[in-house]
């Protein structure tokens, strides 16, 4: 379950930018996760209840905003979302697409403090 250490990970960092800011309480650790970054959304929510147990973030909050694929489509010459994982076709003209923009994201966007 490499889940839990990525939640372990984000709590690494979090505590970091925490300590910079002289240890404000931290009400919610927001997320950006995309189909394509190999993270199971249930499975990370279930691993940050555990990896957060005895840790100064006991009570935080995490959450995840779902980025969906985004492809360039050069038919369209514009950022396009795609039919489905399993068809990278531009959704608006049906071109394959070769140029990923969006899909991959597993990045902290946001702490939500309490000073």
């Amino acid at each position: 379950m490499h889940e839990l250490s990525i939640c372990l990970s984000i709590l690494d960092v979090a505590g970091e930018e925490v300590d910079r800011r002289g240890n404000p309480q931290v009400e919610a650790i927001y997320l950006r996760l995309g189909p394509l970054s190999g993270v199971v959304k249930e499975a990370l929510l279930s691993a940050f209840e555990l990896a957060r147990e005895a840790t100064p973030f006991r009570c935080t909050r995490l959450v995840i905003e779902e980025v969906p694929i985004v492809v360039y489509c050069s038919k369209c010459d514009a950022e396009r979302p795609v039919r489905s994982m399993q068809d990278f076709s531009c959704a608006e003209c049906d071109t394959p697409a070769s140029k990923l923009i969006h899909g991959r994201e597993l990045e902290l966007a946001a702490l939500e403090l309490i000073e």
